[in-house]
């Protein structure tokens, strides 16, 4: 968080990371476990976010939009879920929820009860760019805030990288956000 390592994996643990995650930061929410990866660690990065800047919890229900990317769709789970019917006989029901990688965004804004604008998009490899920009013209309207993520997802190989970018007096006419700093901050 903000270059300063929170948490470690324990890998004596029979629980995988995101569980330890879980378990670690005291939550409390029934539904993770039903999660795929790519909700759990956006679930997961968004808690640790919220439990780190307590300002996060003070906006509107409609003053946070929700800006997600990666490179990989659902791919990951849409792995297991074809895994489910044609090797175990039967399509998961609860796999095939996960199947679109938006649902991550549902997550989010079904725990937290927020319902701004939100947008999942797909990108070859991390778009500082684009989040700058996108970030930038949510915050010039009517948009307070943007939690924004880089959720990256398939087999063993896992990248997570969350942001908050708020709109401030100082930067109501000026960018917030740009994207050389987003690259640097992105280290990948």
């Amino acid at each position: 968080m903000n270059g300063e390592i929170i948490f470690r994996k324990d890998e004596i643990s029979a629980d995988d990371f995101t569980k330890q995650i879980y378990k670690n930061s005291k939550l409390d929410y029934s539904k993770f476990y039903k999660m795929d990866l790519l909700s759990k660690f956006a679930f997961l990065g968004t808690e640790i976010l919220k439990a780190h800047s307590k300002k996060i919890t003070e906006y509107g229900d409609d003053e946070i939009a929700l800006l997600f990317s990666n490179s990989v769709s659902s791919a990951d789970t849409d792995i297991k879920f074809q895994k489910s019917y044609l090797e175990e006989g039967s399509p998961s029901p609860s796999l095939f929820v996960y199947t679109l990688p938006n649902i991550l965004i549902g997550e989010i804004a079904i725990r937290n009860k927020w319902f701004g604008e939100n947008l999942f998009t797909i990108f070859p490899k991390f778009d500082s760019d684009f989040f700058a920009n996108y970030c930038n013209i949510l915050l010039s309207k009517n948009t307070e805030a943007c939690l924004c993520g880089w959720i990256n997802i398939l087999d063993e190989n896992v990248d997570v990288f969350l942001f908050f970018v708020e709109k401030t007096e100082v930067n109501r006419i000026n960018s917030p956000l740009n994207s050389e700093a987003l690259s640097i901050l992105y280290k990948k």
